[in-house]
């Protein structure tokens, strides 16, 4: 097979370039910028572009396959010579479809959890020797590619996407993907530069519903409304396994779960996190794994990269980064490390950095989400705003929107200062962003407050 990326770069791209690269495809790419760690990553497997640039010469008809990632323009001239050579052209999750349709397709989708979820199960599939391929969407520790792809395993674990499969086709990922077995986590709007009404996001999750293979499986979370609503909407078509949030207790090292008569001792923490967890081990069930194998090989799962992910701990001091951002998710965060450390000072600090966070008619969804922090700092870059082309948002309509005794900043000075002039004594601080609050270096931050 000769497969060739438009767009090679990116995150998902590079990953699946790897994964078919190991699988025995000769793979060739493009891109107008290849930045860290997609080069380095590229580079250590031999499938590097030699020169940065778009080179319609490479598109021959040898190639069996293009691959077409969302970086690249509608008019790119590979991708034109492509169409003009009637060589197929297939999105990325068009492609992880051709390569599992042999195979038990377990797909994780909502818009939050999901990458927590596909952690947790991929853990337990690793601790217990099952044979599986995967597609993640971010990097976890472990693992220094993303996606698998073999001719052997029997089970095929996606991570499904809302968002836009490529520019020439602007169906959702998880649309693509026909699962055998699905779960929804959650539902929450995100992605309104794309799904710009509630009821139009709402039916990207229906329309998910629908591709389940008849006769197949949606787990679904009971405590969000919608997704119950929804996934009962498939009763008689597929078989509904609904799940909660489970019995619990907070433990010094983490999390004692009881269920089913036993006691497991986790060390992540959080009622979100033990809903996630319920979630996957449904998902185990459709591979064949006990719920007791499941919560046994779960004790020594320690967190997914960038969720809930310790930076610095001492005896009186914990610093996490995670990658909350959504009002859903920032809730839960803050809400979970106050449960876990009850008798501590807890401040958050998160950054408003995506297209829908920064946009002024979606701000008041942030009411109360970090009322449960001690104290609470919100950023946001005037820069970045001008950068996504959008209106203007003022530090007031921010503070307005939260609610609370929120502190609102747009300099990562100030954020700094805010910190820096905290006791840390007793205290756990919560930093809490897609991005990096515009420079800052957690690790040194974390060395910093505790030297």
């Amino acid at each position: 097979m000769n497969v060739h990326f438009i767009a090679i770069g990116g995150s998902a791209m590079h990953n699946l370039a790897i994964a078919l690269s190991r699988k025995g495809a000769t793979v060739t790419g493009s891109d107008d910028e290849i930045f860290e760690p997609s080069r380095t990553r590229l580079e250590k497997q031999g499938i590097l572009p030699r020169t940065i640039g778009w080179f319609p010469e490479k598109i021959t008809s040898s190639i069996n396959a293009v691959i077409l990632g969302m970086h690249a323009r509608e008019d790119n001239p590979e991708l034109l010579k492509a169409k003009e050579l009637n060589i197929p052209i297939y999105s990325y999750p068009e492609y992880l479809f051709e390569q599992s349709k042999t195979k038990h397709r377990i797909v994780i989708g909502g818009s939050h959890g999901k990458t927590t979820i596909t952690s947790m199960l991929l853990h337990v599939v690793n601790r217990l020797g099952i044979e599986a391929d995967y597609m993640v969407g971010a990097q976890l520790e472990g693992y220094d590619c993303m996606v698998k792809l073999t001719d052997d395993a029997s089970f095929m674990i996606l991570e499904g996407d809302e968002y836009l499969s490529s520019p020439i086709d602007r169906r959702p990922k998880f649309h693509l993907y026909q699962p055998d077995t699905a779960i929804i986590s959650g539902i929450a709007w995100d992605h309104i530069n794309v799904f710009p009404t509630w009821e139009n996001y709402i039916e990207q999750f229906r329309i998910f519903c629908s591709k389940i293979t008849p006769n197949g499986v949606l787990i679904y979370n009971t405590e969000d409304e919608t997704v119950k609503q929804l996934s009962e909407e498939q009763a008689g078509r597929l078989t509904l396994k609904p799940y909660q949030t489970p019995n619990y207790r907070v433990s010094d090292k983490g999390t004692v779960l009881s269920f089913s008569g036993n006691d497991y001792n986790l060390q992540l923490f959080g009622a979100h996190n033990l809903q996630n967890l319920m979630g996957a081990m449904l998902l185990g069930e459709s591979m064949g794994i006990s719920n007791h194998d499941f919560l046994t090989a779960i004790e020594t799962f320690t967190g997914a990269g960038k969720r809930l992910q310790k930076v610095v701990e001492t005896a009186s001091f914990t610093m996490f980064k995670d990658f909350a951002h959504s009002p859903s998710k920032l809730k839960a965060t803050t809400k979970a490390v106050k449960e876990q450390y009850a008798d501590r000072k807890v401040v958050a600090c998160m950054e408003l950095h995506t297209f829908s966070s920064l946009k002024k008619e979606f701000l008041p969804h942030y009411e109360n989400t970090m009322n449960a922090a001690d104290k609470a700092l919100v950023y946001f870059s005037e820069e970045v705003v001008k950068h996504k082309k959008l209106e203007p948002i003022t530090k007031e309509q921010v503070q307005a929107a939260f609610g609370g005794n929120v502190t609102v900043v747009n300099d990562t000075a100030e954020v700094l200062a805010f910190i820096r002039a905290e006791n840390w004594d007793d205290a756990v601080l919560l930093m809490m962003s897609s991005g990096n609050f515009d420079g800052i270096d957690y690790d040194q931050l974390g060395e910093e407050l505790t030297a």
